[in-house]
Order: C-alpha cells, then structure tokens, then sequence
C-alpha cells in the first residue's frame, strides 16, 4: 500500500532541504525518523513534518499497517517560485534579494498485517 504528502511554497530554499532528503531516501520510517530528529537543520525538520504527514496518511488508509515496514520509497524536492525583494545600495543602486520556496512531495508504502 502507497500514500503520498506533498508540501507546496514552503519558505526555505528547495537546496537546503534536498541535502537531507538525499539521505533519508530508501530507509525504513523509524531510521528516517531518528536521522532527521537528531539533526538541527530547518530543513530536516521540514522534511521530517512532511514525512510524518504521508505515514499518516498511509495509517489512514488502513488501519493494519505494520510501522516496522513502512519505507520511503520516493523523496522529490522542487524548486518553487521566487520571491524578489529589492535593498538599497550606495548611489541609488538596488540589489535584488531572492526569497526562494520549494516544493516538497514523498511518497511512502508499507505491507498490511494478515489477520
């Protein structure tokens, strides 16, 4: 059984949290769980709310999931749009300040308990 959560325009650059989504993907829940936990990064705690969000998601689903089996199959990271704010310089120059978002989607499975 699959279950996805996808997190849209989420203020923090879409680099800083892929370094982390790099690492988490293809372990089972708990490890991912532990690894992001233990890290101080914005972006880990991110991912780690998204990551939370899509076992809930799969534990809705059915309620004889098996958490021990829960894998994270898929971890995408896209670059979302860019806020443009403008600082004043010296000599009436500006410099643009980007403000970049990110999208983030993940994909979760896990095996059913027979009964």
């Amino acid at each position: 059984m699959v279950a996805r959560a996808v997190s849209k325009y989420i203020r923090i650059s879409g680099r800083k949290v892929n370094k982390y989504g790099s690492t988490v993907r293809n372990l089972s829940y708990k490890e991912a769980r532990s690894a992001l936990s233990h890290t101080p990064a914005h972006g880990a705690k991110v991912l780690g709310n998204v990551i939370q969000s899509a076992v809930s998601n799969l534990m809705a689903k059915s309620k004889n999931i098996d958490e021990d089996t829960i894998m994270i199959e898929k971890v995408i990271v896209n670059e979302g749009p860019t806020l443009k704010r403008w600082r004043p310089r010296a000599r009436g120059r500006a410099d643009r300040i980007r403000k970049r978002t990110c999208h983030i989607s993940i994909e979760v499975s896990g095996e059913e308990i027979q009964k």
